[in-house]
């Protein structure tokens, strides 16, 4: 019997390939959490579930695509990234504020009940003004919860320049929150 929890991605991405069933169900505990968290930033509560479950049926069956050029983790980002899109697209409505934050888990403020849900909202409408690439920074660090030296790996960049990057993303996200509560 093998033991699948010692091979790395590649390896089990192959056998998976191959249609080894076993090795893509270690693939899948290996990154749910993962997905889970980053659609939880993203979709409403009420769909999270269903989203994930989209998600990794898409990276199932585009597995023979994966051909190794990046980490696996983050052609499924990418795939993730993609199914969020999607979902929007798909849905020609104005998505509920507050059913979006239901799930969203920043770094506790020291709120409670009503304030801490209407911190959410005040967050959730600041990250929407960000740039793309300040919100990926902020996602992998609290949404994957990611450390500065594995997002650095990610984004291929040096570990203090992420640094760098999440200090300027916080410092937007402040002044973009700041800007809510002074209108």
């Amino acid at each position: 019997m093998l033991n699948y929890e010692a091979y790395d991605d590649a390896h089990l991405v192959k056998l998976a390939q191959s249609g080894d069933q076993a090795s893509f169900n270690v693939l899948y505990d290996r990154h749910f959490s993962a997905v889970y968290n980053r659609v939880r930033y993203k979709i409403p509560d009420a769909d999270v579930d269903d989203v994930t479950q989209e998600i990794f049926i898409a990276v199932l069956r585009s597995l023979r695509n994966f051909h190794g050029r990046s980490k696996f983790s983050t052609w499924i980002r990418v795939i993730v990234n993609r199914q969020i899109a999607g979902y929007y697209r798909s849905r020609e409505r104005n998505v509920d504020e507050v059913a979006v934050l239901d799930g969203m888990q920043f770094p506790e403020s020291g709120f409670t009940g009503d304030q801490k849900h209407t911190e959410r909202i005040a967050i959730r409408r600041a990250m929407q003004h960000l740039p793309n690439h300040y919100q990926e920074v902020l996602l992998l660090r609290f949404a994957e919860g990611l450390k500065f030296k594995e997002i650095a790996g990610v984004l291929e960049q040096n570990p203090e320049a992420v640094k760098s990057l999440f200090r300027r993303a916080m410092a937007m996200l402040r002044t973009e929150l700041e800007d809510q509560y002074d209108a």
